[in-house]
C-alpha cells in the first residue's frame, strides 16, 4: 500500500492506510458496521456460554439432540461477524482470499444447520421423537463440507489462472490483485449452492407447520422466519451488488455492500433463532421446577403431623368423659380413612392391618364390670337420715354389683363411660 496515503480524519498517523476504514470519521458506514460486528461478537459468545450452561438442566432427550447443531450456528454465525473486518479493511491478498472463501462457507454452515434442526423438527411433529444427536451432526457436517470443497477448487483455480488486468476499477497491484480480480457476477453464481439451501431451510420449516404436535411448531416458526428473512436479504444485496452499484455509486459501494449483508443476515439468525431455542431450554427447566413444587407443597405431611391430629382428637375424647350430664353408651368408631388429608398416597403415613385391629380394639366398650365408676352424693331424706351415714353407705354399696340402686337414702353410682 502507499504510505503518502493523506491521513483522514479519526485515524493516527502510525495507522497503516489498510485499516483506515476503520477509523475515518468520513467513511462512517465503516465505524457503524464494526460497531455492530464487535457487539455481535460479543452476544455470540454469551449466547454460546448460556447454552452450554443449560446441558446439564436439559433432560429431554428430544432437545438435547439439537444442541450440538445450536453451538455448530452460534460459531459460525460468530465467523460471519467476523468476516465483516475482512470488507471493512481494503483489499490485499488476504483479505481478498478469505473474503471469497469464508463468505459461502461459513453462510453454509449456518444453513445447513437450520436445515438439519427442520428436519428434526419434521420427525418430532409426527412421530414426537426426532433422530439422535450425531445423525444431525453428520448431516450437517455433509452439508457444510459440499460448499467448503467447492470454495477450495474455485479459489485454486482462479488463482493459477492469474489474470493479467484487475477487474471493477480497483487500482491494486498485479501481486495482490489475483483474489479480488473477480466479477461481482462470478462471486454470486459461486453461491448458487447457499442459495439452495435457503430455499430448502424455508421449505422444510414451512412443511414442520403441517405437524400435530404442536409444541414443536414454536421453533419451527423461528427457523421459518430466519430463512424467510434471509432470502429478503439476499435478494436485497445480490440486486445491489450486480446491477445498483454500477448505476449509483460505483465499484467503492461494494464492499459496504457485502458488509451490510454479513451483519443484518448474522443479527436476524441471533435474534430471531438463537435466542428463542434457548428461552425453549430455560421454558423446559422452569416447567420441571413447577411440577416438583405441585408435588411437594408447602405444608409437611408426614407421620408426626398424623400422630398430632390424632393425640388431638384423643385428647378432646378425653376431656368428654369429665362431662357430668352426659351418659356415655360406648366410644364411637373411629373410621380408618379419618386420617386422610386429601394429600398424595406416597407422602403420607399408611396404617397397616395390624395397626388398624389394634385401634378398633382399642376404641371396642369396656365390659360393665370393669367400668370406671364415680361416686355421686344425694340428699338423704329426714327419716332414713339417722340410719346410716354417708361413708357407712358407700362401704356397703361398693360390695354391691354394677348398675344396682338402693331403694334408702345414700350414695349411689352411676357408669360415666
Amino acid at each position: 500500500m502507499s504510505t503518502n496515503d493523506t491521513v483522514p480524519r479519526g485515524c493516527g498517523s502510525n495507522v497503516d492506510s489498510l485499516y483506515y476504514n476503520l477509523c475515518d470519521l468520513s467513511a462512517v458506514w465503516g465505524i457503524v458496521l464494526e460497531a455492530f460486528a464487535a457487539a455481535g461478537i460479543v452476544f455470540s459468545f454469551v449466547l454460546f456460554i448460556s447454552l452450554l450452561a443449560s446441558i446439564p438442566f436439559t433432560h429431554d432427550k428430544n432437545r438435547r439432540s439439537s444442541i450440538a447443531l445450536h453451538a455448530f450456528f452460534l460459531i459460525a454465525t460468530c465467523g460471519l461477524f467476523c468476516l465483516t473486518f475482512a470488507f471493512i479493511v481494503k483489499k490485499d491478498f488476504a483479505t481478498c482470499a478469505s473474503r471469497r472463501f469464508l463468505f459461502g462457507v461459513l453462510f453454509a454452515a449456518c444453513f445447513a444447520c437450520l436445515l438439519m434442526q427442520a428436519v428434526r423438527l419434521n420427525f418430532l411433529v409426527r412421530r414426537n421423537s426426532g433422530p439422535p444427536s450425531w445423525v444431525l451432526c453428520l448431516g450437517m457436517l455433509g452439508l457444510f463440507l459440499v460448499e467448503a470443497i467447492i470454495n477450495t477448487e474455485w479459489l485454486i483455480i482462479t488463482i493459477v489462472r492469474s489474470p493479467l488486468a484487475p477487474l471493477n476499477g480497483t487500482e491494486i497491484g498485479q501481486s495482490t490483485a489475483t483474489p479480488c480480480n473477480i466479477a461481482n457476477e462470478d462471486f454470486v453464481m459461486a453461491l448458487i449452492y447457499v442459495m439452495t439451501l435457503i430455499l430448502a431451510s424455508f421449505v422444510a420449516s414451512l412443511v414442520v407447520m403441517c405437524g400435530k404436535y404442536s409444541q414443536w411448531k414454536v421453533e419451527g416458526s423461528s427457523i421459518l422466519l430466519a430463512s424467510l428473512l434471509s432470502i429478503f436479504i439476499w435478494i436485497a444485496w445480490i440486486v445491489m451488488y450486480v446491477f445498483g452499484n454500477e448505476r449509483t455509486g460505483g465499484p467503492t459501494w461494494d464492499d459496504p455492500t457485502l458488509a451490510i449483508a454479513l451483519v443484518a443476515n448474522a443479527w436476524v439468525f441471533l435474534v430471531v433463532h438463537t435466542i428463542p431455542e434457548i428461552c425453549c431450554l430455560s421454558d423446559e427447566e422452569e416447567e420441571e421446577q413447577g411440577f416438583g413444587q405441585d408435588l411437594y407443597p408447602g405444608r409437611p405431611v408426614g407421620y408426626e403431623t398424623i400422630l398430632k391430629e390424632q393425640s388431638s382428637q384423643n385428647l378432646f375424647i378425653e376431656n368428654k368423659a369429665f362431662s357430668m350430664d352426659e351418659s356415655s353408651h360406648g366410644a364411637k368408631p373411629v373410621s380408618p380413612y379419618s386420617g386422610y388429608t386429601g394429600q398424595l398416597r406416597a407422602s403420607v403415613y399408611q396404617p397397616t392391618e395390624l395397626a388398624l385391629i389394634t385401634k378398633s380394639t382399642a376404641n371396642r366398650p369396656q365390659e360393665a364390670g370393669f367400668e370406671t365408676v364415680i361416686p355421686r352424693a344425694t340428699v338423704p331424706s329426714a327419716g332414713s337420715s339417722g340410719q346410716s351415714t354417708p361413708s357407712t353407705q358407700a362401704e356397703t354399696y361398693a360390695n354391691t354389683p354394677a348398675h344396682t340402686h338402693t331403694n334408702g337414702n345414700g350414695l349411689h353410682r352411676t357408669a360415666q363411660w
